[in-house]
């Protein structure tokens, strides 16, 4: 069995803090960074001291950092908290992240987003919303020329039908 040593954070380190507004509930997520970039631990905070919602959202926060403290990868502690429903849930004031199915989402997202390369992100369905739109756009511009290919194909075929004979070989097909 190997043992995997404990990487613990310094004293002082470098991060970010996030604030974001869910519903009408209002977060901070801080994401400390190590020496060498990676994520190394994450704080939220969420309502008042002491009540369960903030107890929960702790504890998760305590996970995803010990997790990361014995070198878990950050998508698979993330994964499971992806798409969780419960509330608060819906609208944020994000940009990048417009809505989400609750507040555990919305940091399994966030983390992704800031702390992932695109390939891991896109391997667990979590983009921006501009990456969104580029997408539905390659998917429509993707569509439209499948349609078109398909609408030419059974023009040639009623063609063919028509005249009761192949068209000649010259002639490109679809």
């Amino acid at each position: 069995m190997a043992v995997i040593a404990r990487r613990h954070m310094f004293r002082r380190c470098g991060g970010h803090t996030t604030t974001v507004t869910i519903g009408a509930e209002r977060f901070c997520l801080t994401a400390s960074q190590r020496d060498d970039g990676s994520l190394g631990e994450v704080f939220i905070h969420w309502g008042k001291h002491g009540t369960s919602a903030a107890g929960l959202v702790s504890g998760y926060a305590i996970a995803l950092s010990l997790g990361l403290q014995h070198q878990v990868p950050l998508a698979d502690l993330i994964r499971p908290g992806l798409d969780q429903f419960f509330v608060p849930n819906g609208h944020t004031d994000d940009p990048e992240i417009p809505r989400v199915r609750s507040a555990v989402d919305y940091i399994a997202r966030r983390l992704a987003i800031d702390w992932l390369p695109y390939p891991e992100r896109a391997a667990l369905g979590v983009y921006t919303l501009t990456e969104r739109v580029q997408r539905a756009g390659a998917w429509l511009r993707t569509s439209e020329l499948a349609r078109d290919a398909a609408t030419a194909a059974r023009l040639w075929a009623g063609a063919e039908r028509l005249t009761g004979t192949a068209l000649p070989a010259s002639t490109a097909r679809p």
